[in-house]
């Protein structure tokens, strides 16, 4: 088991934690935005852990590229006026 990447797991799954607490304690959408982001990574995470990595490349580049387009919408609405 590579330990990268259950430790970037795990950082995710706290960051997927903190996100809805504060979604639901401040009503914050880019809280739960972020949350989101952090939850498809981690779901990348589960795929390298589980050794989906290698047969489900084009599935993991797809994930990963959604979490990254959710920041930058993230980015987007705290830069926005």
């Amino acid at each position: 088991m590579d330990t990268t990447t259950v430790v970037n797991l795990f950082m995710c799954a706290v960051i997927v934690g903190l996100a809805i607490v504060a979604y639901f304690s401040k009503k914050s959408m880019i809280a739960m935005y972020i949350g989101v982001t952090f939850a498809l990574y981690g779901i990348s995470h589960i795929m390298t852990l589980m050794g989906l990595a290698q047969s489900l490349s084009d599935l993991l580049i797809i994930v990963r590229t959604l979490g990254y387009l959710v920041m930058i919408f993230v980015m987007y609405k705290i830069l926005k006026p």
